[in-house]
């Protein structure tokens, strides 16, 4: 299997009589997962859970019922066709869509077994948490050390020796150090596309978050940027909780250990990426996998 093939299949015409395409290979890491869980039925500890979780955008009805747990130390993926709420779900548990006018959760979502939508808990500090890779890299106008040093910095870190080791840990962890140590000091906006996003989930990394959320980090990159995204999951899911979105079948397959199906709002299918690649209970997360529509 080609590990540099970023694109999403392609559906079949409606009306053929051809065989459909077998679904997306699974990686060994979701065949570990499998091993222990045939659904949702784990001996995992659980670090996020959404229960009956219903948002609305005004009048719009969002998400529908959402109950899904999200395992430590594990990727869980989030597939779907667009608009059928995989990235809204996403910013409930960081609480984005707070920032929405109109916007509103019912039901709960707890990490560590609290409720994040409690009056008591502070959204800014939530987000220290729980951070967050956006679908484009957005570095700050400013040099590559203080993009990375910026969030420590507005929590009142202002340590110089500490900064610089904080910068370099964080540009290793997102492997990019070896690439920009003399340059630490020039403007992130002069990176490639690839190094501006691993640039990004360094300035995540910095605040030591528990939970990191990535938007389909790797749909604005080229093939080979998004392998080493990939394995960049890979290898920070040892000390991080990731949640990811992605329209990509080939790539929930081979980084996910865990992976949701989304559609018209609602989960359609939660388990082990294996189970939900090869076995699917429902007939449209199996139409989905396939190509046949999305």
């Amino acid at each position: 299997m080609n590990l540099m093939n970023s694109e999403k299949p392609a559906a079949p015409p409606p009306d053929t009589n051809k065989a459909a395409p077998p679904p997306p290979e699974v990686g060994s890491a979701s065949r570990t997962a499998a091993a222990t869980t045939r659904r949702a039925g784990t001996n995992e500890r659980s670090r996020a859970e959404a229960r009956d979780v219903d948002f609305f955008y005004g009048d719009f009805h969002a998400l529908k019922k959402i109950n899904l747990l999200v395992y430590d130390r594990r990727i869980t993926a989030l597939i779907g066709p667009s608009g059928c709420g995989k990235s809204t779900f996403l910013r409930t548990l960081n609480r984005m869509n707070d920032l929405i006018e109109g916007a509103r959760l019912e039901g709960s979502v707890t990490i560590d077994g609290q409720d994040i939508y409690a009056p008591s808990v502070d959204p800014a500090e939530l987000r220290k948490r729980v951070g967050m890779v956006f679908q484009r890299p957005n570095p700050f106008p400013m040099s590559i050390f203080d993009n990375v040093a910026y969030g420590p910095r507005i929590h009142g870190l202002n340590n110089k020796k500490t900064l610089g080791e904080i910068v370099e840990r964080s540009l290793k962890q997102a492997a990019l150090w070896d690439e920009v140590k003399d340059k630490v000091k020039q403007s992130a906006l002069a990176l490639s596309g690839g190094q501006q996003q691993r640039l990004c989930i360094a300035r995540v990394l910095a605040v030591e978050p528990e939970i990191v959320l990535m938007d389909e980090p790797a749909s604005a990159l080229d093939p080979n940027s998004t392998y080493r995204i990939e394995e960049l999951m890979q290898e920070i899911k040892a000390d991080y909780t990731i949640v990811l979105v992605t329209h990509n079948m080939q790539q929930a397959a081979r980084v996910s250990d865990y992976t949701g199906f989304f559609l018209k709002g609602e989960l359609m299918e939660f388990g082990a990426t294996e189970m939900i690649f090869t076995t699917p209970e429902k007939k449209a997360t199996e139409d989905y996998i396939r190509g046949r529509f999305g």
